[in-house]
């Protein structure tokens, strides 16, 4: 047999392994062959590509994050509290169990007591902020200020060493007692977690500082980011009833489509289509139409001139 008789059976060889393959997966897609109800677990072999891939993935993209100093206590107490508002119903904590959601769930998201040892700092942050795919841990990016990011890190970093009583007393909305260089000292633990906490006092700070604009003035917003309004609507799950070019989702028909919604000259019927309107009907949509289905996402006033940017582009 030739060198190119060879290399034709190989070829031939290889084209039709890929072809049945390909007929395979057909017939698992559109004949609902692969179970995907949350009581029955992955294959060990599904599970494990898709554990090497995530770890992977998020090893390449966390390498060039710079990690702050995490041993301040006020981040650590900070992070107790995010840890308790956001994480502690999936993952647990010392001494507590997850919630019925945690538990249900498939892949399982386990305990984050070794987090420490099996990811480093900057890939927690990275995890924190992006979430991962497919896996129900969300993205906390819109939902968490950076400081709050920081914290939650600062306090995986600590989870190891806290027993279930120290775990308690730092969670625990009032005082929590902390033991450092400086001996033990009793820091105020924060409400709640998210830009109402952290970044309250700087969103009010730069309100109070802008101008307001003269009458018949738009106000124009530098800070607008185009791109950052679009990756905010699928994140504020603005694709879970509208349509919207450019963004996945599953063709919902519980809110009208957005396609062109640059042009229109009304939002919602009600209000001239300007960038202020839009951001007032994002934030404030039932003061604006209390008969309306459309609820009130808790926008920040950033993430909605960011988004009101987005759909001006969609013309």
């Amino acid at each position: 047999m030739t060198a190119l008789q060879i290399a034709k059976t190989v070829f031939l060889t290889l084209f039709v392994l890929a072809v049945g393959a390909a007929i395979g997966a057909a017939v698992m897609l559109w004949g609902g062959l692969y179970n995907v109800a949350a009581t029955t677990q992955h294959t060990q072999q599904v599970y494990s590509v898709l554990e090497l891939a995530m770890r992977q993935s998020v090893r390449l993209r966390s390498r060039n994050i710079e990690v702050p100093p995490l041993d301040d206590e006020r981040l650590l107490v900070r992070g107790a509290a995010c840890y308790r508002d956001k994480c502690v119903q999936c993952h647990g904590a010392p001494g507590v169990a997850q919630g019925d959601i945690g538990k249900s769930m498939q892949p399982l998201p386990g305990p984050l007591v070794d987090a420490r040892q099996r990811w480093s700092a900057n890939e927690l942050y990275w995890v924190t902020r992006h979430g991962i795919k497919m896996s129900g841990m969300p993205a906390w990016e819109f939902r968490l200020a950076e400081e709050d990011l920081w914290s939650v890190v600062a306090f995986l970093q600590k989870l190891p060493d806290l027993t279930p009583a120290q775990y308690r007393s730092l969670s625990a909305p009032g005082w929590a007692s902390t033991s450092g260089s400086a001996g033990t000292q009793s820091i105020p633990t924060p409400p709640a977690c998210g830009p109402a906490g952290a970044s309250a006092a700087a969103s009010a700070s730069a309100a109070a500082s802008a101008s307001a604009p003269a009458a018949g003035e738009r106000r124009q917003d530098a800070a607008v980011d185009v791109r950052r309004g679009e990756k905010a609507m699928y994140q504020y799950a603005c694709n879970a009833c509208h349509t919207i070019p450019g963004i996945t989702g599953s063709n919902p028909h519980v809110g009208p489509p957005l396609a062109g919604i640059g042009r229109r000259t009304l939002i919602a019927g009600r209000l001239a289509n300007t960038p202020d309107n839009m951001v007032r009907w994002l934030m404030h949509t039932q003061e604006v139409d209390p008969l309306t289905a459309m609820p009130e996402m808790g926008l920040t006033e950033r993430d909605a001139r960011d988004i009101a940017a987005f759909l001006a582009t969609l013309d």
